[in-house]
């Protein structure tokens, strides 16, 4: 499972135009093809809104920075046969 959250400053992108580049740019490093990855969550937040952080983690050195920026996790997807 491949999760992103794209931190925008001003104006915000599209969200749908930047998962594609960000699964090829990580073929190979994280996976040896993306058709591997069978769940995504995309996500696109404010820079300046308020976030409840549960761990120090690069998320939160991302956020103290306040430049835009993509906060990319990958893990093992969720149970395949149970869908919510």
């Amino acid at each position: 499972m491949v999760r992103v959250i794209y931190f925008y400053d001003e104006v915000a992108v599209d969200i749908d135009n930047i998962v594609k580049p960000i699964l090829d740019a990580i073929i190979g490093l994280v996976y040896i093809d993306d058709n591997q990855v069978t769940d995504i969550i995309v996500r696109k937040r404010n820079l300046f809104g308020n976030f409840k952080v549960k761990s120090l983690t690069l998320l939160e050195k991302g956020l103290k920075r306040r430049n835009e920026f993509l906060y990319i996790s990958v893990t093992a997807a969720p149970n395949q046969e149970t869908l919510t």
